[in-house]
């Protein structure tokens, strides 16, 4: 296996652009962004895309010390204190805050407009729940052992990580970050719902906007939303999709971000394409029936969220990898592993503010293909409307909205279609695909802010 390399600065050959411009760690032009080709040869071999959604990690929090990436084992508060990451495992019984303020607060900005020009030096002024028992003085300066990541690691080094991945949302929100991971934004909201997280509740519902000038105390709506979604699209298009989430409460609701699109959750999709629990993804598979664009939302215990007191995590993901790397659609599918949203974690790299709503802060994301790149750390700018571009491009969908249309697609970067496919080698976990299939069910939503 090839040692994990940067992506060479090819720039002239795949977008034309001006050496001055080209920096070598990715084909990054000045403003961080990429110059994509419009068309991808090759990108027809994919047949399906499956995003896998992870809770609350960011990047330095979850590959500390990964060879070729850019990450950082120690932060400054907001004194200049220099602090050391602490090693912290995945299981613990308490939360770090992750919304708005926390956002602000930890990049602690300079520039005219609420959360810009970061520091990243506010993080010791975050709030944390674990009071006397927090396993070092500065909890979200930590990060979780190899020992406890090694599946995740161990993708990373066979195919694609990327370590300029952003959350296009800045709010630290999953209520927000799941609106944009179908539907490219989300309704100028931020935080969370008072409520349920879509259409299943009442007009009581709600959930506060973001103006442009990031005042987060906007006209509070409800969080159904009459917006185009991917879904709506791929449904137009005649392309199938299914959206394997877990039901949550005692009533029965689901955790899934189409509860918040009217026309999905009045409509038939909401029976059809709406799927729960998310193990049946494994039958789906196993089956023949994998649709064209899958997403994948785990339960709490399997989120890597802090406070749902579980390290299965990984090897949740790694057996939703091994499903597919095991089936006939090893050699037609691309799988996006992502994580929502930082959760409160350090990150040293600072966004840049491309709208009222973006960005937020680094998070992992590791990219799974036959035609993947081997070992490769990609420093190309992506964010949630990346992997939302992949998917129209490949299907010349239309653009949904302001991330997907400023986003790079990884199809240049990350894939080499004109290699052969490569053959799949089983993902090693802790816990296998049976211990998923039986375990009990988990009605906590893995996220609440």
């Amino acid at each position: 296996m090839n040692k994990p390399a940067t992506i060479l600065a090819l720039a002239s050959l795949l977008a034309g652009c001006s050496a001055d411009r080209v920096s070598q760690n990715g084909l990054s032009l000045g403003n961080g962004h990429v110059a994509a080709p419009q068309t991808v040869a090759g990108l027809d071999k994919i047949k399906h895309v499956v995003i896998v959604i992870q809770e609350n990690r960011s990047f330095d929090n979850l590959f500390d010390g990964f060879p070729g990436a850019d990450t950082q084992s120690y932060g400054y508060n907001e004194k200049g204190e220099k602090i050391a990451l602490q090693p912290v495992g995945l299981a613990t019984t308490w939360d770090i805050q992750h919304d708005s303020d926390s956002f602000f607060e930890a990049c602690d900005g300079t520039g005219s407009y609420p959360g810009t020009d970061c520091k990243m030096d506010g993080f010791d002024q975050e709030l944390y729940t674990c009071g006397t028992t927090c396993p070092n003085a500065n909890p979200p300066y930590s990060y979780v052992p190899k020992s406890e990541t090694k599946p995740y690691w161990t993708m990373a080094e066979q195919y694609v990580l990327a370590d300029e991945m952003f959350a296009s949302n800045f709010d630290v929100s999953s209520f927000v970050s799941h609106q944009y991971i179908i539907a490219a934004q989300a309704m100028h909201t931020v935080n969370y719902p008072t409520g349920g997280w879509g259409c299943e509740g009442g007009a009581g519902d709600k959930i506060s906007t973001v103006t442009a000038e990031r005042n987060v105390h906007g006209t509070p709506v409800r969080p159904c939303f009459s917006d185009t979604t991917l879904g709506a699209e791929l449904d137009n298009a005649g392309l199938s999709w299914k959206y394997y989430t877990s039901k949550i409460g005692t009533s029965g609701g689901l955790w899934t971000a189409y509860e918040a699109n009217a026309a999905v959750y009045n409509g038939p999709d909401w029976n059809k394409n709406v799927i729960t629990p998310q193990t049946q993804f494994f039958t789906d598979v196993s089956d023949g029936d994998l649709p064209a664009v899958s997403w994948i939302t785990p339960t709490c215990a399997n989120s890597d969220h802090a406070g749902c007191e579980s390290d299965t995590g990984p090897s949740w993901v790694a057996s939703l990898v091994n499903a597919i790397g095991e089936s006939k659609y090893w050699d037609s599918t691309a799988i996006f592993i992502f994580w929502d949203d930082p959760g409160g974690w350090f990150d040293h790299v600072a966004p840049e503010m491309v709208d009222y709503d973006g960005l937020g802060f680094r998070v992992p994301m590791i990219i799974v293909s036959a035609y993947a790149r081997e070992g490769v750390v990609s420093h190309v700018h992506y964010e949630h409307g990346s992997i939302l571009k992949f998917i129209e491009t490949r299907w010349s969908l239309p653009t949904l909205s302001a991330s997907d249309g400023r986003a790079t697609s990884p199809a240049p970067y990350a894939f080499n279609f004109e290699q052969s496919p490569r053959t799949f080698t089983a993902i090693a976990a802790k816990y296998s695909k049976e211990y998923f299939l039986k375990q009990p069910p988990d009605l906590r939503p893995p996220d609440t802010e």
